[in-house]
């Protein structure tokens, strides 16, 4: 496979009579040309939270309770409107932190084994997948703030926990830091193979749109081509998804193997696969608008950088 195949879209799509919306230069030159993909990657996550934030809300209660859409959206109105960016703060500073590693790690590493590899013969598709992959596992070490999120959203902890300081400091001091990391594994699972089809897929993809000839239609072909590959994986990594918001809701006891957690929310929703898979549609289009948005804008502020 080229080389070109898992690089940035952004280095495929020079900008147009050599122009930018900034200086050439003034930013990339202060930020560096390694850094800046952190910080393009931490705007564009940013800038999808807040859109997508009470959708993500009705996910996370259907992945909860196995409830329609529906229910899961009179759940929140009868929360009320005070309610609807509860939690907001840990995914904005989760989503905006991991983002930025799974672009900037990703970037570096890439950089970093390509360099040990040259002259080896490992193929530029296996660095930059292994890249990939310990980008995805890096981020895991924000798994407190998808703790914590967790919690916030969980209307039966409404009266336990005021706020994102205060739920860390109740989990420290009660249960220990080991607590703030309940519900890892599925996470760690999902990361590293989901980093590496979105980073592998989407130099292929892009390519099989239609050519784009000015800076909205890149930005129309970055948008589609993040959210397909985001639906899709967020449809293949579902089941990892119901099992870390299942096990994050427990506060103190056991940890249970991923498996058990599973097979325990199986039985609960009575061995059905539709079931297991309830909320996976609004998840699908949330992941379609969130991984739209995301590319759309990384890719973006690349070429203004």
């Amino acid at each position: 496979m080229a080389v070109r195949t898992m690089d940035s879209e952004s280095a495929r799509t020079p900008s147009k009579g050599g122009h930018s919306l900034l200086s050439a230069g003034v930013l990339s030159a202060r930020l560096g040309p390694q850094r800046k993909h952190y910080v393009c990657g931490s705007i564009a996550a940013f800038t999808n939270i807040v859109v997508t934030f009470p959708i993500q809300k009705v996910l996370f209660r259907q992945q909860l309770h196995g409830v329609l859409a529906t229910e899961a959206v009179r759940q929140l109105q009868r929360d009320g409107l005070r309610n609807l960016y509860r939690g907001l703060l840990p995914p904005l500073l989760q989503k905006s932190t991991t983002v930025a590693i799974m672009f900037g790690l990703y970037e570096d590493f890439s950089r970093v084994l390509s360099n040990r590899a040259d002259g080896t013969g490992v193929p530029v598709l296996v660095t930059r997948s292994f890249a990939a992959a310990l980008a995805g596992t890096a981020e895991a070490i924000l798994t407190p703030f998808e703790r914590v999120q967790t919690l916030l959203q969980d209307h039966r902890h409404h009266g336990r926990f005021n706020n994102t300081a205060h739920t860390f400091r109740t989990l420290l001091t009660e249960y220990g830091f080991r607590e703030c990391y309940r519900g890892l594994v599925p996470i760690l699972l999902r990361n590293g193979p989901s980093n590496m089809l979105f980073f592998g897929l989407r130099g292929p993809i892009k390519e099989q749109l239609p050519k784009a000839t000015s800076w909205t239609g890149n930005l129309v072909n970055d948008f589609v081509c993040g959210g397909v590959l985001g639906a899709g994986l967020g449809i293949m990594f579902y089941p990892l998804n119901v099992v870390k918001s299942r096990a994050q809701s427990q506060v103190g006891g056991a940890f249970q193997p991923c498996t058990k957690v599973l097979l325990t929310v199986w039985r609960e929703r009575g061995g059905s696969v539709a079931k297991l898979f309830r909320g996976a549609h609004l998840n699908y289009h949330r992941s379609l608008l969130s991984w739209g948005i995301i590319n759309a804008t990384y890719e973006l502020l690349l070429k203004i950088i």
